[in-house]
């Protein structure tokens, strides 16, 4: 299901070492719902380099790891980087790795130029604020949510993004909260199943 790769492996360490048990299944989920969609859409990605990149897209949100200048999605890529070089990757792939955590952040990216990006979009978009939830049956949803429940994700998500924006007000996850991110998350699919 996982990639079985030293660099998969360590990726889980750092998330779960980092990471609360909510952004850890964030991340986990959003790696598993980009596979889900990839897969349907016969889109050929790097299953590791989008595997590590899933686990650390959200490790600029943790306190560890937080920057007080830069987005929360620049600081998780340097991260990323740094974690790539360390774990044996060429400087090249480590740089894939930080570019597809900034770029989940950014304006859409097609799946032809950029499969992993693409993936890491749809997957974290349709967690947060419900875009494409045709791509995701009712079914797979229950599943996914009894394998890795959100336990209080959204809440925690929104204050992370709410401290964001008072301190980084330029930045992407300001512009989610004046956009109103926590009223989307209010009606997401995933969260109404929870609630229900």
């Amino acid at each position: 299901m996982f990639p079985e790769t030293p660099a998969a492996a360590a990726a889980l360490s750092v998330g779960t070492r980092f990471c609360s048990p909510a952004l850890l299944n964030h991340s986990v989920r959003s790696y598993l719902w980009g596979v889900m969609y990839g897969t349907a859409h016969g889109i050929a990605f790097d299953d590791e380099l989008y595997y590590v990149s899933a686990l650390l897209h959200d490790i600029g949100l943790t306190e560890p790891f937080d920057s007080h200048r830069l987005p929360f999605e620049a600081a998780g890529g340097h991260l990323a980087w740094v974690f790539g070089v360390a774990a044996g990757w060429p400087a090249a792939r480590a740089a894939r790795a930080e570019e597809i955590i900034v770029l989940h952040m950014r304006g859409d990216v097609s799946p032809a130029a950029d499969p992993e990006s693409h993936l890491l979009q749809v997957a974290t978009s349709w967690e947060v604020v419900e875009r494409r939830p045709e791509e995701f049956p009712p079914d797979a949803r229950a599943e996914m949510l009894a394998r890795y429940p959100r336990l209080g994700f959204d809440a925690e998500f929104v204050a992370c993004f709410e401290d964001q924006a008072r301190r980084k007000p330029g930045s992407a996850a300001a512009a989610s909260v004046s956009n109103d991110v926590a009223g989307l998350m209010a009606v997401n699919p995933l969260q109404v199943h929870i609630s229900a």
